[in-house]
This record gives structure tokens, sequence and C-alpha cells, in this order.
């Protein structure tokens, strides 16, 4: 079909009948937002299966003795890959799905059929991985992973192919979908930002997934045709891994973060009651992080003895990453300047997000320092950081994108009693636990290990706490969608919940 004919066919689906009242209809629904509530529904039943692992994990480091350091390693292993590569990558793709064709005025994505596909490959990929369980740490370093006995690591490798594959074709999709389907009018020019996060995401996906595809390869061989790739005494480097492995890696960290960067983007303007401050700069940074991202894998691997003439590239790179990032949050808080802010349960969520990446940017910076990283690297203090990254940040932002959309994708209104206990619960949580890991890595206790020292237990303590009530919050959350998905009281105007027409703003493209 000529370009032409499909941008006279595209208009904006205002109405879809449910799809879930039948399996087949499930089954084989190849429509947006179909697709995207099926991604969302799986994101966060790994979202639950993933916090579960980790309260193992923390009743583990709270009652010693009281988890086998097997099933510590395992439930630690599955926690990581569970949010990383179940909840939050399926999620951001379930977002995707049901907001770019709206938010460009496209019918649905340019294929439908390989976009249901993209889906479909993650259910196996999830019970490959669970069958497998595999217990050497979510990033599976050689030569243990080469070495970890059994067909779990195999079973893993597998399952990560698939959600490989899946986030390939999946980004494939996006780029052609705002390249070739944006109706008339819409330009890269004044494009939601939430479509600039999706389509730079996209790009990160469809360059880095292939990198990961060929270590994990590597390793598959290693592992069972006697290659060497990766095992010292056949020639092997395990340096080797560490490259590829955070070559694809730390651009995972934005493709982790910028699709809720978008969402943020679109909903502090709506709950501020005007519109984007420095709409250019916030795509243009955006554009820069993507760049960026391919030139600081390194700092990862800073004690692992490589030049000092390779390291301070690096570090200036980190550094450097840091400013695009910190023209977002300058826009976002002048974007709320002045405003008639509305105080709901989405805009408290993107607060709390803005706030957590202040925390992961400046505990960044410490780590982007060759000298204090040589400190600081191993530590709990890592562990922090990368938390306030990926639940900080992306889960928060997630959360306010289900509040925010609930009546668009539904119809009805969520609980906003229920909405608001949830950000209590987790936002107190989520700060009590980070930050303790922040004094743990401070004081000195390692990651990824089973026993500590004595003086390492209150903060320790602590951290389970804040754990207990991200948890108690989480039960809260499902209570909240599943109960108002079927009971909510339906909202007045489907096409406009939040009333942005009365302060002269509109959601989707005319």
């Amino acid at each position: 079909m000529e370009i032409e004919e499909v941008k006279k066919e595209q208009a904006i689906t205002k109405e879809h009948a449910p799809f879930y009242s039948s399996w087949k209809s499930v089954l084989f629904t190849t429509h947006h937002t179909d697709i995207g509530i099926l991604y969302l529904t799986f994101a966060f039943f790994f979202f639950f299966l993933g916090g579960a692992s980790s309260l193992i994990v923390r009743y583990a480091l709270t009652s010693e003795g009281s988890v086998s350091p097997e099933a510590y390693a395992g439930a630690f292993t599955l926690h990581g890959v569970s949010m990383l590569f179940l909840f939050i990558i399926p999620a951001w793709a379930g977002f995707g799905n049901w907001l770019v064709p709206k938010y460009i005025g496209a019918k649905d994505m340019y294929f439908p059929k390989l976009n249901a596909l993209g889906f479909w490959l993650l259910p196996p990929a999830g019970l490959l991985i669970y069958l497998g369980m595999p217990n050497v740490g979510w990033t599976m370093y050689a030569p243990l992973s080469v070495y970890s006995a059994g067909w779990g690591m195999d079973l893993t490798i597998l399952g990560l192919h698939l959600i490989g594959t899946s986030s390939i074709i999946g980004a494939i999709n996006f780029i052609v979908t705002i390249m070739k389907m944006k109706a008339p009018g819409v330009t890269y020019r004044n494009m939601p930002l939430m479509v600039w996060t999706q389509f730079t995401t996209a790009f990160l996906q469809a360059l880095a997934t292939p990198v990961l595809a060929i270590v994990l390869t590597l390793l598959l061989l290693d592992r069972n045709l006697g290659t060497g790739f990766f095992r010292p005494e056949l020639g092997g480097d395990p340096l080797l891994w560490q490259h590829l492995f955070w070559f694809y890696s730390h651009p995972a960290v934005y493709i982790f973060v910028l699709p809720g960067m978008g969402l943020v983007s679109q909903i502090l303007p709506s709950m501020s009651r005007q519109k984007i401050f420095g709409y250019s700069s916030i795509a243009i940074s955006t554009a820069l992080i993507g760049f960026l991202g391919f030139g600081v894998w390194a700092h990862h691997m800073w004690i692992t003895g490589i030049s000092v003439s390779a390291r301070i590239p690096f570090m200036f790179m980190t550094m450097a990453i840091a400013v695009p990032s910190g023209v977002k949050i300058f826009n976002w808080i002048a974007t709320m300047y002045g405003g008639k802010l509305k105080f709901s349960t989405p805009m408290l969520f993107c607060l709390s997000f803005i706030l957590s990446f202040i925390f992961q940017g400046v505990s960044g910076v410490f780590l982007a320092n060759i000298p204090l990283d040589y400190q600081l690297h191993d530590t709990y203090f890592v562990v922090s950081h990368l938390h306030y990254v990926l639940f900080g940040a992306s889960a928060q932002a997630a959360f306010a994108g289900i509040y925010y959309y609930f009546p668009y994708m539904t119809g009805r209104k969520y609980n906003e009693t229920l909405g608001m206990a949830h950000f209590l619960l987790t936002s107190a949580g989520l700060y009590t636990l980070f930050t303790s890991m922040l004094f743990l890595g401070l004081q000195g206790m390692p990651r990824r290990t089973y026993t500590y020292l004595p003086e390492f237990f209150t903060w320790n303590v602590a951290a389970t706490f804040g754990a207990v009530l991200i948890a108690v919050g989480a039960l809260v959350f499902g209570y909240n969608i599943l109960s108002s998905w079927y009971r909510g009281p339906p909202v007045a105007n489907k096409e406009d919940p939040w009333n942005l027409s009365k302060y002269g703003l509109r959601e989707w493209p005319e």
C-alpha cells in the first residue's frame, strides 16, 4: 500500500471492543491497544514474581541461615532478570503499543502481525528462565556462567534470546511506524515527547540487543561445544564477556528509563495545566542520551585492570551524559512553575520519579570518578544507585503511566484513596530501602554476598523494612487496578478524563 493511501486511512480509533471476551480473540488479536494491554499484563505479572524474589533475598540478609546459599543465589538471579527483562522492557513496549499510534494519529502499528509476534515470544521466554532458575547473578559473568552445572543456564540463555528477538522486531516496528505513519501535521518538531523517547529507545534496542545475542551465543557454545571464548584454560578471556555484556547493558539502562522520561514529560504538563517547558531541548537531550549511552560501558570495568588511557575518556563521557539528563530535570521543574498543579496519584509518582532520578544522578557522579569508584565498586552503594534508576525512576514512571492512562484504557476511574496509599507506601519504602543501601555501601558492605559482618546488620534490617513497605504498596496497587477495571465508576468523558480541554490542552492530535 502506498504511503499516501496509508495516510488517507489514518484515524484515531475512538472505540475498540474488548479483546478478552474469549481465548481466541486474546490469542489472535493484532490491534495495537490489545497488544499494549497484553504487554502490560505480562510485565506486571513478572513485577510481582520478581518482587517476591527480592523479598527472599532480603529475608536471607536479615535472618542468617534461614535460606540456603543456592536458594539465595537463585532468588537473586531471578529478581534481576525478572525486573529488567520480563518487567520493565515489556512494560515500555506495552505503553508504546497503546500510545504511539494514538499520539501520531495512526490507525495501528505498521506491522500488526509482527507486533503480535513480538509479544507472544515473551511467555515462553519467561517460562524457560523460571524453569532454568540459574544462580549466577543477572550479569551472568564468565567464567562462572560457563562452568555452571546443569541445563538451567542453557534454558535461561534460550529465554533471553527470545526476549532479545522480541525487542529487536518490536524496535523495528516502532521505528517504521513513527517514520512512515505520522498523520498530516504531526512532524518531528511537534510529535509528543513520549513518542520521541520511544523512537530513541527503539534505535537503542535495534543497535544494542544484537550484541547481547552474540555474547549469549558465545556462552552457549563455550558451555556445550567446547569452544574457548571465555574459558582461560583454552586461551579465552572472561573480560571479553564484560566488554560485550556492558556494551549492551549500559545502553540498556537508557532503554529502561527513557520511555519513563517520556511518560513524565506527558503527565507533568497535563497535571500542571500548561504546556511543557522547553520542548526542543527535551527532545534533543533525549537523542543525546541515546547517542552518548554507547560510549560509557567501560566505567563498569575500572577495577579490572584496563589501562588508564582507556579509563579517562570513559570517565569524561560518563560525566557528560549527566548534562542532557539535567536538562530534563530543569525543564520538568520549569513546567510545573506557575501551573495549577493537580496532586493526583500520577502527579505524585512523577514528582517522586524526579527526586529518585536526582538521587541516582548524584550517586552516579561519585561512581563516575575513578578514585572513588575504586572504593565504592562492588559495594551496596552501586546497588542503591542502580535501584534508584530502575525502581525509583523506571517503576515509578510505570505506576504514574498506569494511573494516568487508566481512564483512557478502561473508561473507568481508579480509586484515588488506594492510589494515594500505594504512593505513600512505595515512596516511604523505596527511600528507606535504597538510602539504607547507600549507607551500607559507604560502610563497605560488598554486594552479591550471602553473609556479612555484624556491623552491617542494622542497615540491612532497615532495608528489609523498606522492601516490605514496597511489597504492601504493590498489593494495594494490584487490588486497586483489578477492582477498578471491573467495578470502577465510569468516567464522564473517556476522551478527556482529566479535563485538559478546559486549559487549552489535549491528549491526542486532531
